[in-house]
């Protein structure tokens, strides 16, 4: 999958700027995943494949709703995914950050020793999957994995309004 492979389907779109992306791996110290500033700068906020995947803009991974810091201490009190320890420990993931989540409430998130590779928590397994290296691979695995949910080929976007 790439960028040119999503149709966007109704407007406004609801972009950051690459300002605002370099200001967050500033205040984050990361680079986010490729694809990721291209995704928020020409889609920015909305779902991806109907209803399925919300990428969150800069703004949002620092100070709005579950942002960060709010983020990070519901993970250490509601952890449940010991299943996966050998991909992603719970002390890894306390230092990881997150990137977006499906409608589903899986959680997508990069930590900062290697932000090339999304993990996503998954709402209802007790393990942690790799969903792979990059943001478009790790959409194209969100939605053809079959793991999270039925595999399906719409990648259409609608922007939040």
């Amino acid at each position: 999958m790439k960028l040119d492979d999503i149709k966007v389907v109704g407007e406004p779109l609801v972009l950051s700027t690459d300002a605002d992306v370099d200001y967050a791996e500033s205040q984050l110290g990361i680079r986010f995943p490729s694809g990721y500033r291209e995704y928020v700068t020409r889609l920015g906020e909305g779902l991806m494949g109907g209803t399925y995947i919300r990428i969150y803009p800069p703004r949002r991974i620092l100070t709005g709703d579950n942002n960060l810091a709010e983020w990070r201490k519901r993970i250490n009190e509601y952890w449940f995914w010991n299943e996966g320890r050998d991909i992603l420990t719970k002390e890894k993931a306390l230092e990881c950050i997150i990137i977006g989540d499906t409608f589903d409430g899986d959680e997508l998130v990069v930590h900062p020793s290697n932000s090339e590779r999304i993990y996503v928590l998954p709402r209802n397994f007790e393990s942690v999957f790799l969903a792979g290296d990059g943001l478009f691979p790790a959409m194209e695995w969100l939605c053809t994995g079959g793991v999270l949910t039925e595999p399906f080929d719409e990648r259409e976007f609608e922007p939040e309004s």
